[in-house]
């Protein structure tokens, strides 16, 4: 899989988040937009709700899986379940870069080549205030730079950050690793449960490789009118 980023057009840099509870309804909406969008993400709410087979499903409507996870369990148990996504022809997979540096290897030894493997950093919805709550009293960018060194000296393909973090870690390390950024909002849409949101165009020129967009889309009147206003917005 080329993971060039910059050798694609907008459209394809999109991933459309299906958070729907049924597969009944991730799957109709699927039918509308694909092709049309890079890749669908399938997070815990759908996967837990439809398991496997929603894989399977989005997969024979064409359309390309990212699957939002988001691991964090013990090594031996995180490189299983990193061959399961695996074999269910997933492109990328998350797990998260607070499991440690052993979780981390254990993960990127059992991922396959073509599989882009994403470190999660903190998640969008976290503010200043909750990582404190959880004992952590570093700066947001700093706490994490420090996850995303340990996930590229631990072999990670890219990253999961909020778009206010994209910049340092682009200057941080160039081409190295892929960014991949949810919180995005089009200018005057809602935040909803987004603390770091930023618009599509000012994350692609912060450095994003891929834009994570859920309701924006999917709650649209008309998600492929909503689908081809961002694309044209974004450049």
């Amino acid at each position: 899989m080329n993971w060039q980023a910059t050798e694609m057009n907008p459209r394809a840099r999109i991933i459309i988040a299906l958070d729907f509870p049924t597969s009944e309804a991730a799957l109709a909406l699927v039918r509308r937009l694909s092709p049309h969008a890079g890749l669908f993400k399938i997070g815990l709410q759908l996967y837990t709700a439809a398991g496997r087979e929603i894989v399977r499903a989005v997969r024979d409507l064409g359309g390309r899986i990212f699957l939002d996870l988001k691991l964090h369990d013990i090594p031996h148990t995180v490189g299983r379940a990193v061959e399961s996504a695996d074999s269910l022809g997933v492109e990328m997979l998350t797990i998260h870069l607070s499991g440690g540096r052993a979780m981390i290897e254990a993960a990127v030894r059992a991922a396959n080549p073509e599989m882009l493997l994403l470190g999660v950093t903190v998640l969008t919805s976290i503010d200043p205030a909750t990582l404190r709550e959880t004992g952590v009293d570093a700066p947001m960018e700093e706490h994490v730079l420090r996850l995303a060194r340990l996930g590229a000296e631990s072999g990670i393909g890219g990253v999961v950050a909020s778009p206010h973090e994209v910049a340092p870690l682009r200057r941080a390390y160039g081409s190295k690793i892929k960014i991949v950024t949810p919180g995005i909002r089009p200018r005057g849409a809602a935040a909803d449960d987004q603390r770091r949101a930023m618009t599509p165009a000012d994350a692609l020129t912060a450095g994003a490789d891929f834009l994570v967009i859920g309701r924006p889309i999917t709650a649209a009147q008309n998600p492929r009118a909503a689908l081809d206003q961002i694309v044209v917005d974004a450049v």
